[in-house]
């Protein structure tokens, strides 16, 4: 299997499942609700804001291998649109899934030397150090929705509701 092939594989992992860890987005979010994905705890982000920061940046991925400019900037990662249904809640989802399949595909595509060039400016790094990060940037804040979801179905820590 290529370089390629394997990072798509565990970009595809992550989100839907297969992975090492038995952990996944697809699984993690199902049975949670809209005002499960918007009850703040502590002072953690909520899960929505989590599942729209982590799309965030696979969407400025997508972006770059289909030839646009880098337009991303950190303070814009957590604002997400107003999510105030159920409807509103699944919009997010599809499109984060959506969002996923979509750069799974790209990946796949990439020949192997371009994992090697420049992601854009040096500052940066290379093709496979953004993907490889992706990944774990997503597995660090699927972390993170797991044990929110666990505690704000439990009923516990919650604190205030947004």
């Amino acid at each position: 299997m290529t370089t390629p092939a394997l990072l798509a594989k565990h970009l595809r992992d992550v989100h839907f499942g297969g992975n090492w860890t038995w952990v996944n987005m697809r699984d993690t979010l199902k049975d949670v609700t809209w005002k499960q994905a918007m009850t703040k705890v502590h002072s953690f982000n909520t899960i929505a804001t989590l599942v729209f920061h982590t799309n965030y940046f696979v969407v400025v991925q997508i972006d770059v291998m289909q030839g646009k400019p880098i337009n991303a900037h950190d303070k814009f990662s957590f604002a997400h649109p107003p999510i105030n249904s159920e409807e509103d809640w699944q919009m997010m989802l599809n499109k984060t899934y959506s969002d996923a399949e979509t750069l799974v595909t790209l990946v796949e595509q990439l020949p192997e030397e371009k994992l090697w060039e420049t992601f854009v400016e040096e500052k940066y790094g290379t093709y496979h150090r953004n993907i490889l990060g992706l990944i774990e940037h997503t597995h660090y804040h699927l972390g993170q929705m797991t044990l929110i979801k666990k505690l704000v179905q439990a009923g516990q820590l919650v604190l205030t509701k947004t």
